[in-house]
């Protein structure tokens, strides 16, 4: 029992029986849960009160791009606490405004100036509130297949399941679909087909919505929780291209796919975009202390010169959060953790992962950079039929259900997510324990081959 923490135990059973005592899981029907206490945990591995550990290869809620315990960041953590704790958003504060100076370095194009927020969600609602001030417009695009955050804006804005039961949500949203070549649902057979159809889509949405109505498309640079879908050459700079026609601004989501977790600080430099607002969290300080923010270019920011932005929260700029982004910036560059991220994408996970779909006839597709893959898992390559159906629960998501269960028995925490396997360790990750993960994920695709159906190819 800790001497400055009265009440906490290094007891299992004790920490569980008290979660499902007293906490209200997120996501989550209560009265199914069985949640693993964790004691401790270090690089890319946690473990548990029973001792045993598990290679991370969900990087918690894909967050932990510098892994779990740095200690550099624990370091700047109790450094900053030592200081100063906390302190309204009104005062300037020396790790609020470096931690600003070193965001806005890093991102492309004027984007100069952050506001920062309490994670993801919260990013998502003011960079669309930013929006509709900026441009006097109201609508909203965005995408089907893709998260956005479980505030009320940001669920609206949500193209999948988690949004159905929060309806009816924030008018003014207009969904469309992007680009998902495997799937294409405008029957393209080439990328760069599914480019051009998918932007004559997005531009016929838009016409017939009425172009003067809309203040942004906003849309998660790789799609993450919904496929990790890398769009195909040339769509972010169509998208560019069409906002700048229409008058409407550019958000960029990069909450997911920001800070190293495709190989870039954001994933837009893949494809030398500039969006007008860039949203954050997750990677900027890996979830050490809850924090986000907008990136926002200098036309947007000129609008609030003399205008009162309506909007503010209490922990903005937090500067245990801002601290812990220093250092996680500065953690970065030395260590040089965006090139291994980039190394293990190109060099590893995707080599490996094209063989594993050579050896298992489930494996639909698989793709994506740096640290951030989906493997993609099917009953029939020539259908393409998923391994288990849209939104499946209970016994129709048994086959993946069987999947984790498997890869957890060997010591691999992994991310499911649909009919997909996510393959997302941190971005420190070394490459013998990517390889080690991977041999797992090799050996329990056995299950998901067992459901196949298709013919033999």
């Amino acid at each position: 029992m800790s001497d400055v923490l009265p009440g906490l135990s290094a007891d299992g059973p004790t920490v569980k029986a008290l979660d499902r005592a007293g906490v209200f899981h997120s996501w989550s029907a209560q009265g199914s849960l069985d949640p693993l206490p964790i004691a401790s945990a270090s690089g890319a591995h946690f473990t548990d009160y029973d001792g045993n550990r598990y290679l991370d290869f969900a990087s918690q809620l894909v967050n932990l791009n510098i892994g779990h315990q740095h200690p550099k960041m624990i370091a700047a953590l109790c450094e900053q606490a030592a200081k100063l704790c906390t302190v309204a958003p009104g005062f300037a504060n020396d790790a609020r405004s470096e931690a600003a100076r070193l965001i806005s370095e890093l991102a492309p194009g004027d984007l100069n100036h952050v506001f920062f927020t309490n994670g993801g969600a919260d990013a998502n609602e003011h960079a669309m509130r930013m929006a509709r001030l900026h441009t006097g417009r109201f609508k909203i695009l965005s995408a089907i297949r893709s998260y956005h955050g479980a505030t009320a804006g940001a669920i609206a804005l949500t193209g999948e399941p988690r949004r159905w039961d929060n309806e009816p949500g924030m008018p003014g949203i207009v969904h469309y679909f992007g680009p998902y070549p495997y799937r294409s649902v405008f029957y393209a057979s080439t990328p760069e087909e599914e480019t051009e159809r998918a932007l004559a889509h997005l531009r016929e949405v838009i016409t017939l919505e009425g172009p003067e109505s809309f203040a942004a498309v906003i849309l998660e640079t790789v799609v993450g929780t919904n496929g990790i879908l890398v769009p195909p050459p040339g769509y972010l700079a169509g998208v560019r291209a069409i906002c700048d026609e229409f008058g409407v601004l550019m958000i960029a989501d990069e909450v997911m796919a920001g800070f190293g977790r495709c190989g870039e600080w954001f994933a837009v430099d893949h494809w030398q975009v500039t969006p007008d607002l860039i949203t954050f969290a997750k990677g900027v300080n890996s979830g050490y202390v809850p924090l986000g923010g907008v990136l926002m270019n200098e036309a947007i920011y000129a609008t609030f010169d003399e205008r009162v932005y309506p909007g503010g929260l209490t922990y903005s700029g937090h500067p245990l959060g801002c601290a812990t982004a220093v250092a996680s910036i500065n953690i970065f560059k030395d260590e040089h953790i965006i090139e291994n991220a980039r190394d293990l994408g190109a060099n590893v996970i995707g080599l490996e992962l094209a063989k594993i779909a050579d050896q298992h006839p489930s494996v639909g597709e698989v793709r994506g950079l740096g640290v951030f893959w989906a493997v993609e898992l099917v009953r029939d390559r020539a259908t393409r039929e998923p391994l288990v159906p849209f939104n499946a629960k209970g016994a129709d998501a048994a086959p993946m259900n069987e999947l984790k269960a498997a890869c957890i028995e060997r010591g691999l925490w992994p991310m499911i997510a649909g009919n997909r396997i996510h393959v997302v360790p941190p971005c420190v990750t070394t490459e013998p324990e990517v390889r080690e993960g991977l041999a797992i994920v090799d050996e329990a695709l056995g299950l998901a081959d067992s459901y196949y159906t298709g013919s033999a190819e």
